[in-house]
């Protein structure tokens, strides 16, 4: 009891500014990801519906899922489960179009996905939270004390993901030019201010990561590269080619800890478990993410790689 109440405890330093910055930095990017989708996309995505199904099936059906198994199975401390399974609900992180492209992946169609799936988890990841975190009696004491308001959630949701995804969509439909001098400074520049914004929170929490980190770290990085192997075999199952599994796993391994990060100090009141994890996660996964975008891309060069750009 004693070390569920030290747990939960465990203060992040991140207040509401810091809260704001980032959710202004989360819209940009999905603004700037946007910036480079077109109907297009969108209709190749669709003429393929198998690529559309292993991808949804794979994020938002079997990574939740195989989370609350191994929940069951490894029984981490309630705060860290709901944690882990909110990592789940997230749609994919922006930065994995950056890593699929790295890696030798289907650049196009890891920023289809990721729109497809930002315009999904809007109804998939409230569901998926309260459902499997419903189904776990430790964690669903937890959402028991919380005022988990769906519709707020949504609201938030489509907020930072789903306005900046049309209006940059829209501007890309009707100003094609302005839209592609805007996405060439606003993407990097965008990705450079989140990297800085999650080392900047790091730094200001270094005693919290030095004093705790230990209870988590093994959590995050089983959970982190069980995503990618799930990813990639999945697709594989299915006869994707290598490029679409290499994309499928970046779709299914980043997640976006930054709107973990938001969902859990908006309606967890930032519970420590929670919030530690979730940080943990937003850090790990840019490391992870680029390890295995230059691992996969090493001998790209070397091979035959059809261009989608």
């Amino acid at each position: 009891m004693a070390n569920q109440i030290d747990i939960d405890a465990i203060k992040i330093n991140f207040d509401s500014s810091g809260l704001w910055v980032l959710n202004i930095a989360i819209a940009i990017i999905m603004f700037g990801v946007a910036l480079a989708i077109t109907v297009d996309d969108f209709k190749r995505l669709f003429q393929n519906p198998k690529i559309v199904f292993v991808g949804v099936l794979s994020q938002f059906i079997l990574l939740p899922a195989l989370t609350f198994v191994a929940v069951i199975l490894i029984k981490p401390h309630p705060s860290f489960a709901l944690g882990m399974m909110m990592i789940a609900a997230c749609p994919g992180g922006n930065v994995s179009n950056f890593f699929s492209k790295m890696a030798g992946g289907n650049a196009a169609l890891s920023v289809s996905l990721t729109a497809f799936a930002t315009l999904i988890c809007i109804i998939m990841t409230p569901f998926n939270l309260q459902f499997w975190g419903s189904m776990y009696e430790p964690t669903n004491e937890i959402l028991k004390t919380v005022e988990l308001n769906w519709v707020d959630l949504l609201k938030l949701v489509s907020l930072i993901l789903g306005i900046p995804l049309i209006l940059g969509m829209l501007i890309r439909h009707y100003h094609e030019e302005m839209a592609e001098k805007i996405e060439k400074v606003l993407k990097p520049l965008s990705m450079l201010v989140f990297i800085a914004l999650i080392f900047i929170a790091f730094s200001q929490n270094l005693d919290v990561f030095i004093n705790h980190i230990h209870h988590v770290l093994a959590l995050v990085i089983f959970h982190n590269i069980f995503a990618f192997i799930l990813g990639f075999y999945t697709a594989k199952s299915f006869g994707l080619s290598k490029q679409d599994c290499k994309t499928i796993s970046m779709e299914t391994g980043i997640q976006n800890g930054g709107l973990g990060l938001l969902l859990i100090f908006g309606f967890f009141d930032g519970l420590g478990g929670m919030a530690l994890l979730a940080a943990f996660w937003g850090i790990w996964d840019v490391f992870s993410g680029m390890a295995l975008a230059t691992f996969w891309g090493r001998n790209k060069n070397k091979q035959h790689v059809e261009s989608y750009d």
